[in-house]
């Protein structure tokens, strides 16, 4: 017989996949019991299996939101990786602007952008690219399945220590106000960008639209159907020649015909030929 408390477990993690599509694997479900501490001092339960029962109440799915935020990975800091940053904005950006030179319009989506830090990034990138992007519309839009983090991420505003990972001084002081909140981002960043609540396994915010899509530490945590379903939904949102940016640990293999891999970096493809020709979105469905 299964011990009742394994079985809680099973079941708190079933509803983190069910939710997000991400799962916790035997060897990460130590993680459980940590990131569920906080919640369990704040609403007085005192085991998981208690925590399953009251997850049973008809008036308890505001509890079942907070486990699921709770459990996610939010983990993220300015320009992380920043040899990923360094490429897109001496490589990918000067490419775009020669292909999209007619429309003078960028969009940009950030797939589980957490705390606001890569989108961010990038609106920073623009910022010191300034005479490129005269006269563009460059749209950045972060997206989250958590609205918590996304509230963060709206408020701009960092902590001492999360403002120093990935910034320097000049950086930090050029794009940042100290407020005594901590560290603000100054509106011409905040005016570049957007946030929404958006899984990735639900049908693209825009389908067709975007120009580069970073998509980075998301999948890891897919299991193989899931992670198909997620490359449908994002060839379905790029555009024609679109860029996709994975995260280094993982790839497209087996979805060559819908993303054409960057002979010069790693974990970066071009949306492909069969783009848009009715599989990915059959294998979505």
């Amino acid at each position: 017989m299964m011990d009742p408390d394994d079985l809680a477990i099973g079941i708190i993690a079933g509803l983190l996949e069910a939710r997000t599509g991400q799962r916790l694997t035997d060897d990460r479900r130590w993680r459980i019991a940590p990131a569920l501490s906080g919640l369990f001092r704040e609403r007085g339960i005192a085991s998981n299996q208690d925590l399953v029962v009251l997850l049973t109440q008809p008036d308890e799915s505001s509890l079942a939101q907070d486990v699921v935020e709770a459990l996610l990975n939010n983990e993220t800091y300015f320009f992380r990786d920043r040899s990923v940053f360094d490429y897109i904005g001496e490589t990918l950006l000067p490419r775009l602007a020669s292909e999209r030179a007619k429309s003078k319009k960028l969009t940009i989506w950030s797939v589980g952008c957490s705390s606001g830090q890569e989108t961010l990034s990038l609106a920073m990138m623009f910022a010191e690219q300034g005479k490129r992007w005269d006269g563009w519309e460059i749209e950045i839009l972060g997206t989250d399945v958590s609205s918590s983090v996304l509230e963060f991420a709206r408020a701009a505003t960092y902590s001492n220590f999360q403002i120093q990972r990935g910034l320097g001084v000049a950086q930090m002081l050029a794009y940042f106000t100290e407020t005594e909140d901590g560290w603000k981002a100054q509106y011409r960043l905040r005016d570049r960008v957007r946030y929404e609540v958006h899984n990735l396994l639900h049908p693209a915010p825009f389908p067709g639209r975007f120009d580069l899509i970073l998509c980075r530490n998301v999948l890891l945590y897919f299991d193989k159907p899931v992670r198909e379903r997620a490359f449908a939904r994002l060839s379905e949102a790029l555009a024609d020649g679109g860029r996709l940016v994975l995260g280094g640990g993982e790839t497209v293999l087996g979805r060559s015909g819908w993303f054409v891999p960057d002979v010069e970096r790693q974990a970066v493809y071009k949306h492909g030929p069969l783009a848009g020709q009715g599989s990915p979105h059959a294998s979505a469905a």
